[in-house]
């Protein structure tokens, strides 16, 4: 099986980051003309272009494939405070855990991966909210032949990012969800999780989850 968690916007206090030519801390966000003014920090969306000509999102790929990591990111499951993220990979293993990230798209597990400040979230400032119009190159790391079933635990506002980049997966795919009305979600099979809580419910769900008491499709 293999599962997917939407990110998180409380990152570990010593998440790394990428950096400018001059060595100051670049933090990823949606709109960086809004974002608050910070000295220590260099504001950017994942796709604009840094001072080498290439993408910041590019740059990241490569510093993936160079197999050091001079700049001590946490690979994505650590990157988030909540435990979680490792509880997940500790029970379905590294290669098959993934995070729907609103900055880099549906990324492993092990991926090292800067701090940034981006949500769908309404509930977001300004330079923190990804919009629907806003053009981004998601990563999708997850095998489209893969035969493995395929859930998620995230909200409705990730629901459709995780559609669109889990579209060409022949497998199953369940949808956790705990509004009264099930989501949008062409070719998923949709799971209610009931409970009152409604801020990161979908922890709540995980460790039910966990424990054996919410099922999602597998044959």
């Amino acid at each position: 099986m293999i599962v997917v968690i939407q990110c998180a916007g409380t990152k570990r206090p010593d998440a790394g980051y990428l950096r400018t030519s001059d060595g100051k801390k670049v933090l990823f966000v949606a709109d960086p003309g809004a974002a608050p003014v910070d000295s220590r920090f260099a504001y950017a969306r994942p796709d604009d272009l840094a001072e080498s000509g290439a993408s910041w999102r590019d740059m990241l790929l490569e510093y993936n494939r160079s197999g050091s990591n001079p700049l001590d990111l946490l690979p994505a499951y650590e990157l988030y405070s909540d435990e979680r993220y490792r509880r997940l990979r500790e029970r379905f293993g590294i290669e098959n855990t993934y995070i729907l990230s609103a900055g880099w798209g549906l990324i492993n597990a092990t991926f090292l991966t800067p701090a940034y400040d981006i949500t769908f979230s309404v509930a977001a400032g300004a330079y923190a909210r990804r919009r629907k119009a806003d053009r981004y190159r998601d990563l999708n790391m997850l095998p489209e032949r893969t035969s493995e079933p395929v859930v998620f635990f995230g909200g409705k506002d990730y629901v459709p990012l995780f559609c669109k980049l889990t579209g060409g997966v022949r497998s199953r795919r369940t949808v956790f969800y705990n509004s009264i009305y099930a989501p949008e979600i062409p070719g998923c099979d949709a799971v209610r999780y009931h409970t009152t809580t409604r801020t990161n419910w979908q922890y709540e769900c995980v460790d039910a989850f966990l424990r054996g008491e919410v099922h999602a499709a597998v044959e």
